[in-house]
């Protein structure tokens, strides 16, 4: 069984939730049309200055669930840095510096590191009558899983079983049903965060991916994850800031 190679870069994900007096509408536009666009100018101040900055930015747009399992979501922004970066004194947005932090809960950033188990992508817009960037991505299905251990959890012992005989059971199954792209992020300090890790699994379509949960067998995993406590949220639409 193959090791699977460690992404150099870390990264850094911020689980987005609207105000309770936000639209779901409202939040998404001014995350793209203000928020994003600001994120990818001050990086490339960061980056011209010879400071650390972000390689990547792209943020998932999770759909609204009628009967929604686990925690309740509207988005994830995902940035790569060349090291971790220190949880901030305050979230961000607790003194909001733009309409979109305005209307979202304050957020702190979460690190993990990434393992791309299997490399297909979904390509984005390519835009010729606007700015490059930000852009979107579509025409896939993507489903996210906020991974929780049980109480007491030997970490050690569910990374290596996760990137090992759990992952190569997911690729596998992905594989057999068509899906095309799969990543795991390990939460670099699982004891002080919330959840131990993420999955992220892309398909042609959400047919693919309940074929996907019918088809996965058991494997172990349960010993250390409480299914009752998975977050599983689903996705269409990715915007990307900086490809």
């Amino acid at each position: 069984m193959n090791t699977p190679t460690k992404n150099p870069l870390v990264r850094m994900n911020y689980l987005i939730k609207r105000r309770h007096e936000t639209s779901r509408e409202e939040l998404l536009v001014h995350w793209f049309a203000n928020h994003m666009p600001s994120v990818i100018q001050s990086q490339s101040d960061q980056k011209t200055k010879g400071n650390d900055y972000a390689h990547r930015y792209i943020a998932t747009v999770f759909e609204e669930a009628e009967r929604p399992i686990g925690e309740s979501w509207d988005g994830m922004a995902q940035l790569w840095w060349e090291k971790e970066l220190g949880q901030p004194k305050h979230d961000h947005g607790t003194v909001p510096t733009d309409t979109f932090q305005e209307l979202a809960e304050p957020y702190r950033p979460w690190a993990t590191h990434e393992y791309v188990m299997l490399n297909g992508d979904s390509p984005f817009r390519q835009i010729t009558l606007n700015n490059a960037f930000p852009s979107t991505s579509a025409g896939f299905y993507k489903a996210t899983f906020l991974v929780t251990a049980k109480k007491d959890t030997d970490y050690n012992q569910l990374f290596n079983h996760w990137l090992g005989a759990h992952a190569q059971n997911a690729k596998s199954t992905l594989e057999k049903v068509g899906g095309f792209r799969y990543v795991i992020g390990l939460s670099t300090d699982p004891n002080q965060t919330r959840h131990a890790g993420m999955a992220e699994l892309y398909f042609d379509n959400q047919q693919q991916f309940i074929d996907f949960n019918n088809e996965l067998k058991p494997d172990g995993m349960e010993r250390w994850v409480d299914p009752q406590k998975m977050t599983i949220l689903g996705s269409t639409t990715k915007m990307v800031g900086i490809p």
